[in-house]
């Protein structure tokens, strides 16, 4: 096969020779299954298990729709799957090699169920069939139930037996991870299963007959009813949580807040809801409650929309008091809780519960309060517009880089673009950020995992290729080092985008629980660096980045040489290159974050 010429490929497309083959193989009917799903993508990193599927959409299906990714490690492939749901709220595909590249990514899988990602992850096992494996590799690489590796934090998982049930478990895995409250899928497939002969593939059944159920709505009678108490409510409050990236949903959803009257609360954990220049925006969006809970502890009725935590939330608010306002909660997330993990979070305490869907019910909503006729009398009396969107200070130019110091001069690099910040470090803060359109902010990774946000900012600069986006990420060091490889992923694939590495050289987050035992136990807090700092040697980053192939800038040291090194590294996404820069920050957190960090932490 002779050598493609990247440079002058689509895309960085990789186009096969043309190849007729003899025969049809198994591999080849889950192929054209795969195909049917029209999913233009497929992550993955290879491996024996699936060589048949491999060869497959290489050579029956040309490697294009779905296209490969070909990434470095397990967890960037999944990650990567996981930051296109974001951006498209559609599932897109991975592949995992057997037990070994499934335990490698399932950080990322649990990642993806935590932040209610749709995804079909594919796998696949060594031969069933003992006669047929070969000596060692093929036994360590064969697992009875591989699916019950990542059972506890998927929807739904198979290991079908022959072509046509394999194309029945793929078109049930896009509709059941595509169906709220929507999350990962797996599908396994045996190396027999792949590996067998033909006389003709079975026909794929066709996919529009399978699609993932519309969303959910309420009944009229309890959107009506919403719609009469906050209309009647003296301070009425939306708890926006996860909601959509649809633009029509969230003209919807600032029109809800208008008619009725209500302030309103979003998290800085998921992606943008409402926008934070809104005189009806109470507060800038948090990670741990903070400015928001005496708006929450004022309120007489609270709409929410599917808000992560909403116990912890009334908790940070009202302490030990018992919650005095009228809780309207809308989410269907409960059909998710199950035992083994605790992502369900604590058990709040709710007078009316809609099982619906968060866009169509505060359309609902909507629809009722605007027939009702609107709010009659003023709510929230002598309240004063939040400033959520206030730009923080800039420093000494001769001195180090705070973190508000460089989402300053990130504002000022990207001014005149359309930008969307798809991840950010715990030292970030919500007022740190303007947030116009539902896609200028995409949120955190759901499950806390460090080592997502390089994969989970490819997968979403994937989805914003050609949308006129400049896709930016400020990734903390620790997260960066542990998913770095991403960045080949991105640079083989022309990917454009720009990655800000807020490196404190530490995992600072850690040093602040050490502080607090060694607080609690009389120790010296002097000691809380050892073990979380990467210090002597210092890592260069910007080397690591530009070893993959991305422009690299940095390490920036001085705030004064800021600005102008984001200038450069700016350009350079814009003109469709990878870009990455080592921003050596102070460690640290902002005022509002430390106070809420601290609150969270002695709740």
């Amino acid at each position: 096969m002779k050598k493609v010429d990247l440079a002058n490929e689509p895309q960085g497309l990789e186009r096969p020779l043309p190849s007729e083959g003899t025969g049809v193989w198994g591999s080849d009917a889950i192929a054209d299954a795969i195909r049917a799903l029209d999913i233009p993508y497929v992550a993955l990193n290879p491996g024996s298990s699936y060589r048949g599927l491999h060869d497959s959409l290489v050579n029956k299906l040309g490697n294009e729709h779905p296209q490969m990714l070909l990434c470095l490690h397990e967890e960037a492939a999944i990650a990567i799957a996981h930051g296109w749901a974001k951006v498209t709220d559609k599932p897109m595909l991975a592949i995992v090699h057997a037990n070994v590249g499934l335990m490698h990514g399932s950080m990322a899988v649990y990642n993806a169920w935590c932040d209610r990602a749709p995804m079909v992850l594919l796998g696949a096992n060594g031969p069933m069939d003992a006669a047929k494996r070969r000596p060692w590799i093929d036994w360590i690489h064969t697992t009875r139930d591989n699916g019950a590796l990542i059972r506890s934090f998927t929807k739904w998982d198979d290991q079908p037996a022959s072509p046509a049930a394999a194309h029945e478990s793929i078109l049930r895995a896009r509709k059941i991870a595509s169906t709220t409250p929507r999350g990962p899928t797996y599908v396994v497939m045996d190396v027999g299963l792949q590996e067998t002969k033909l006389d003709a593939p079975p026909a794929v059944p066709d996919p529009k007959r399978y699609m993932a159920a519309a969303p959910v709505a309420p009944g009229q009678d309890l959107a009506e009813d919403a719609a009469k108490r906050l209309l009647a409510a003296e301070r009425p409050l939306i708890l926006m949580g996860r909601v959509s990236r649809s633009e029509a949903d969230w003209a919807a959803r600032v029109k809800l807040a208008e008619t009725l009257g209500a302030v309103v609360l979003t998290d800085l954990k998921l992606a943008a809801a409402f926008p934070t220049d809104h005189p009806l925006m109470g507060a800038a969006p948090g990670q741990f409650g903070g400015a928001g809970a005496e708006l929450i502890r004022g309120a007489d009725v609270i709409l929410t929309l599917d808000w992560v935590d909403l116990a912890g939330t009334l908790k940070g608010a009202y302490k030990t008091d018992p919650v005095a306002a009228t809780i309207i909660n809308v989410s269907l997330d409960q059909h998710l809780h199950r035992g083994w993990s605790m992502d369900y979070q604590s058990l709040p305490p709710v007078d009316i519960q809609i099982m619906a869907d968060s866009d169509p019910t505060a359309a609902a909503i909507l629809a009722a309060a605007t027939k009702a006729g609107g709010r009659k009398k003023p709510a929230w009396p002598n309240r004063k517009a939040s400033s959520a969107s206030a730009s923080p200070s800039m420093g000494d130019a001769a001195g180090p880089i705070p973190v508000p110091a460089l989402a300053t001069a990130m504002q000022k690099a990207v001014e005149g673009r359309t930008i969307s910040l798809i991840r950010h470090p715990l030292s970030w803060a919500g007022h740190m950020w303007p947030m116009k359109h539902p896609l200028d902010h995409l949120g955190s990774d759901g499950g806390g995992g460090v080592g997502s946000g390089p994969g989970t900012t490819v997968g979403a600069a994937l989805a914003l290729r050609g949308s006129g986006r400049l896709p930016v990420a400020i990734l903390g060091d620790g997260d960066f080092l542990m998913g770095n490889t991403a960045i080949w992923t991105a640079c083989h694939y022309r990917i454009p985008m720009l990655v800000v590495i807020a490196n404190n050289r530490s995992f600072y987050n850690d040093e602040l629980h050490q502080e607090r035992m060694a607080k609690e136990r009389g120790r010296p807090v002097e000691n809380k660096w050892i073990g979380q700092q990467m210090k002597g040697p210092e890592i260069d980053l910007a080397m690591i980045a530009r070893a993959q192939g991305a422009a690299g800038f940095g390490p920036v040291t001085r705030l004064g040489d800021l600005a102008a090194t984001l200038e450069k590294a700016v350009a350079a996404a814009a003109d469709g290159q990878v870009a990455v820069v080592d921003v050596r920050v102070e460690p640290g957190y902002d005022q509002a974050s430390s106070a809420a960090i601290t609150r969270a932490a002695s709740a």
